[in-house]
């Protein structure tokens, strides 16, 4: 995973995560303006789809081409994401 997608703490974005990664959430950090949401829109609907802090993540596949989207599994219920989005998502990876 290249350094670039590390955050200081351990924690990593997890639209830079690979297929099979499983963690945590950290937090829900959504900067920039590289998708079609208002800011707070997208963390609000991050946290309705159960993109909760203390969460369990794991990517189960990624779409063919461009990697996109990604199937996550956020607790019992898993859900589609853009990458771009799953970017804000900051997460712990599990130990082990």
């Amino acid at each position: 995973m290249p350094a670039s997608t590390r955050i200081s703490n351990g924690a990593i974005a997890l639209g830079a995560a690979p297929v099979g990664f499983a963690g945590r959430i950290e937090a829900i950090r959504v900067v920039g303006n590289d998708h079609d949401l208002p800011s707070s829109e997208l963390e609000r609907r991050l946290i309705e789809l159960g993109f909760v802090e203390g969460a369990r993540v794991k990517i189960l596949h990624e779409g063919l081409f461009g990697r996109d989207p990604i199937a996550v599994r956020v607790n019992e219920a898993t859900v589609a994401l853009r990458r771009r989005e799953a970017a804000s998502i900051l997460v712990e990876p599990d130990r082990g």
